[in-house]
Order: C-alpha cells, then sequence, then structure tokens
C-alpha cells in the first residue's frame, strides 16, 4: 500500500522546503508539493511538523553477552523503542569471544537479530588475531556486506585489543576498503587504577569514573589516531566523552587526517555526580565506560557537535536492570557497564540542539542520521528524503512535549539515565520501510520486518591510500651499500 505524508516541510542535512511525500514498495516514490495520493494509499497528515530521515544510531549492544550476564534489551525490544522515538535503523555489534570464529559470532548475531523490526547493520569487532581473522574480515567484506569492523582498547583479559592486534587489523581493513573504529581507553591503566582504587576501599559506583578519568581515553585516542595516521586508514572513535579525546579527535582533523568523532547523547547532557547518589541502585543504572564526565567536557563535546569535528551522536545502547548491576554491589568492578537511550536520543538533541540554539534543524538531521549514512555508506539509500532512497522517515511535532521516564518508556530496562526530563519536539509518526509503524503513541510493528543492510566497502578512495602507505613503506627507502 502506498503511503502520502501531506503538509509537512521536508528537512534534510541540506535544505528545508515545503513538500508532501510519497512512498511506494518500500521506497520514497517523490518528494514535491501537493503530490496527490493514489487510490487507497494511507495519508498521514503533517502539517505544521517537519518531515526527515529517520535516526540511524551508529552505536548499539541489543541481547549482548556481557560481563556475566545478557543486555536486557533484545533486538525486537530495542529496534520498537528506536522507532518510537524516530530512529529508523541501527548500526549493532558482533564482538566475538577471544579466539572464538569471527564469522561464527557473525552467524550467531545474525540469528539473534532476525526478530528485528527496523533495519539494522554491524560492525564487527577483532578481539585476537591470527591469519583466520585476516581471512573471515575478507568475508564478511565481500560477501556479507560488512564495512567496518570495532577495537576495543578496554577490557583488559577480556576482549581487549593489544597493539599489534591494532596494526594487524587496521592493515587489513584499509586493503579491503572498510574504515575502523575504536573504543579509546587504555585498558592497561584502567585495570591498574581499578584495583588501586578497590584496594583503598572505594568498592561503590563512585569508583568507577575514578578508574577511568578522562586522560585514560585521551591516550587511547591519540594512539589510535596516530596508528591510523602511519598506517593511513581512515578511523572513528566511538562515544568520545571528554575534552583530551576530542582535541585528538580535532588535531588529527586539523591536519588532514581521515578521523571521524561520536558522542553519545548521555554524555552531552548527564554529569558524573550520578556517580555520587547515595542510592546504589540509581548510581549503578548510570555505569558504562566511558563514563559521564563533569560539566565542562560536555561543554566542549557540545562545541566539537557544533564545529563538525564529531560528526554523529549515539547511545550506545546497552541496558542492564538492576538485579543485572547487582552483581557489583560490593565491587564496582563486577557492575555491568551499560546504559539506555535509543527511544529519547532524538528528542533530547532536538530539545537541548535546536530549542537551545545549539544546532540547526539541518544539523539535527546531518548529526542523527545523514552523517551516519555517509560515514558508513549507505547514504543515500539512508540519511535523506529523496526519490529512490528507503522510506525511512520521522514526522516530527515541534510542538510536543513529554516529561521522560522508566514508567512510560518502551526500552526493556528498569531506568531511564534521562528520567524526569521534560522535552519539546517528539516524533508524531514513524514509517520504516514505507509502513507506518509508529502513530502518536501506538506501536504498529511486525516481528522480524527488519531488513539486513549490507554495507559496500570504499574500494576506490581506499585504493589510493594503500598505493600511499605502500610507497611509505621502509622497503622503498634505499638500502645504504
Amino acid at each position: 500500500m502506498a503511503l502520502l505524508i501531506r503538509g509537512g516541510t521536508v528537512v534534510t542535512a541540506e535544505q528545508t522546503v515545503r513538500a508532501d511525500v510519497l512512498c511506494a514498495d518500500g521506497r520514497i516514490a517523490a518528494v514535491a508539493p501537493d503530490l496527490a495520493p493514489p487510490k487507497g494509499a494511507e495519508v498521514v497528515d503533517a502539517g505544521g511538523q517537519y518531515v526527515m530521515p529517520g535516526g540511524i544510531d551508529p552505536h548499539t549492544h541489543m541481547q549482548l553477552p556481557f560481563m556475566g550476564t545478557v543486555a536486557s534489551d533484545d533486538f525486537y525490544t530495542g529496534t520498537a523503542a528506536g522507532l518510537a522515538g524516530g530512529t529508523t535503523m541501527i548500526i549493532d555489534f558482533v564482538i566475538p569471544n577471544p579466539k572464538q570464529n569471527v564469522l561464527s559470532a557473525y552467524r550467531e548475531w545474525r540469528g539473534w537479530a532476525e526478530k528485528a523490526v527496523a533495519d539494522y547493520s554491524f560492525h564487527v569487532a577483532i578481539t585476537w588475531w591470527d591469519e583466520t581473522v585476516a581471512a573471515d574480515m575478507e568475508t564478511l567484506v565481500r560477501e556479507h556486506g560488512v564495512n567496518s569492523f570495532k577495537h576495543f582498547m578496554a577490557y583488559k583479559g577480556a576482549i581487549m585489543a593489544d597493539d599489534e592486534t591494532l596494526v594487524n587489523s587496521f592493515s587489513k581493513a584499509l586493503s579491503l576498503g572498510a574504515p575502523c573504529t575504536v573504543h579509546a581507553e587504555n585498558g592497561e591503566l584502567v585495570y591498574t587504577l581499578q584495583d588501586r582504587i578497590f584496594r583503598a576501599g572505594i568498592t561503590g559506583p563512585e569508583g568507577h569514573p575514578l578508574s577511568r578519568p578522562p586522560m585514560v581515553e585521551g591516550e587511547a585516542a591519540n594512539r589510535a589516531i596516530r596508528i591510523a595516521e602511519v598506517l593511513r586508514v581512515p578511523l572513528y572513535v566511538v562515544h568520545v566523552s571528554c575534552r583530551q579525546a576530542l582535541e585528538a579527535v580535532t588535531r588529527a582533523r586539523n591536519e588532514g587526517q581521515r578521523v571521524f568523532g561520536e558522542v553519545l547523547a548521555g554524555h552531552l547532557l548527564v554529569d558524573d555526580s550520578v556517580y555520587r547518589d547515595p542510592d546504589f541502585t540509581r548510581a549503578a543504572a548510570h555505569v558504562m565506560s566511558p563514563p559521564f564526565r563533569s560539566r565542562e567536557h560536555q561543554e566542549a563535546l557540545w562545541r566539537g557537535l557544533q564545529s563538525g569535528n564529531l560528526q554523529t551522536t549515539a547511545t550506545d545502547h546497552c541496558c542492564f536492570c538492576a538485579p543485572q548491576k547487582a552483581a557489583g554491589r560490593d565491587d564496582f568492578r563486577k557492575i555491568p557497564n551499560g546504559t539506555g537511550g535509543i527511544e529519547n536520543r532524538m528528542e533530547v538533541l532536538w530539545h537541548h540542539g535546536v530549542g537551545a540554539g545549539r544546532l540547526t534543524m539541518n544539523e539535527f538531521v546531518r548529526v542523527t542520521s545523514t552523517n551516519a549514512a555517509q560515514i558508513f555508506n549507505v547514504y543515500p539509500r539512508k540519511g535523506s528524503v529523496a526519490a529512490g532512497a528507503d522510506a525511512d522517515l520521522v514526522v516530527w511535532d515541534p510542538a510536543a512535549s513529554k516529561t521522560i521516564s522508566a514508567k512510560t518508556h518502551r526500552q526493556n530496562v528498569d531506568y531511564n539515565i534521562f528520567e524526569g526530563m521534560a522535552v519539546k519536539g517528539c516524533a508524531s509518526h514513524t514509517i520504516s520501510a514505507g509502513k507506518l509503524v509508529y502513530a502518536r503513541g501506538e506501536l504498529r510493528v511486525e516481528r522480524g520486518a527488519g531488513r539486513y543492510v549490507n554495507r559496500p566497502p570504499f574500494a576506490p578512495y581506499y585504493d589510493a591510500l594503500k598505493r600511499q602507505a605502500d610507497l611509505a613503506k621502509p622497503s622503498a627507502v634505499a638500502r645504504p651499500r
């Protein structure tokens, strides 16, 4: 069935224009003023509202097995919550255990994701290295539409990638035309600080941010960026949370290096006072890595987003309920790391970004959708409102208001990091693959309707980078006689 969004104002990363949007067969068929609805078409009245590309969250962890438990939001509940907030695509993470076959892990995650109600894709983490990993990376790019690989520089003794793994994986990714992403925290320092702080008698959630200070993140971000500079591979730094990491990204970009930075909605709006809450349950609910920072870092992150040195916004959506967090009641090191946010990301960014004059509407679209689509090579299929693009759209009501609460959200978790926050500007309707899946508070999702999105490699651009890297090898220098 065709669907016509009528009477709204289309807002993209490039322009704002009065137009109707006609959707048919899962795609956008036309964008023009005063379109006539085809016979039998469903009509959405968007009068006084904005029609924008559906949000893309490039960093989620649905159903993640982690720290002895499994994230409470699976691919069904998590993507449904996303649709209620205007997010129509996620890029999740396949995270193999150390020595686990990478392709086997990928197939496992694909099976879990079959129940998704919105479109999805995967980054694949490289948690160990030998030649079988290199071969699997090639198969993933060539046959399975994976074009990005993740590297955890933290979590020593589990999934941490050492420098040797980074060098090997970055080099292979460059040859395949695939960007590399990093979780930038110095795992050795975190491990040492966690032990020192615990032995000093600090066992509660307040120990978590103390064990992961901004300098730990800044060092790792700079190290990953400089490794990428030597190898000439583009790099995407996930969840930049502090001034030190932002400065490393900004410095590299000013030097002409291809580096991208992602910021979480939570890191822009939640400060580290949450860890000093005397109630363990509330404090533990905020334990994630990197942790929430002091307000000076929040202001720096907003400036990074406004200046374009941070290009994308995400959530790192990885929910654990109070009974799961209680595993670390006597030892902060055992609190499962993760918080939610996929349902509220666009609302809080609109209110505190557009509503506060920090972002224009077009910049909002850019940082919630279009930039992610371009960086991970699914644009203009995603992240645009144009004929031929996927009909993944959000109708945004700038006058709608709500108070965020775990009592009313759809995320499968018992706490909300934005609890009690009043926002103005919300999704009134969400369209996924041309179907109306959310309408003024009512979810109309179909289990398994989400599609896996293939993301092709950046072959021509990366071929040129590979040639540059080859010319820079020491073997190209004449040996002394």
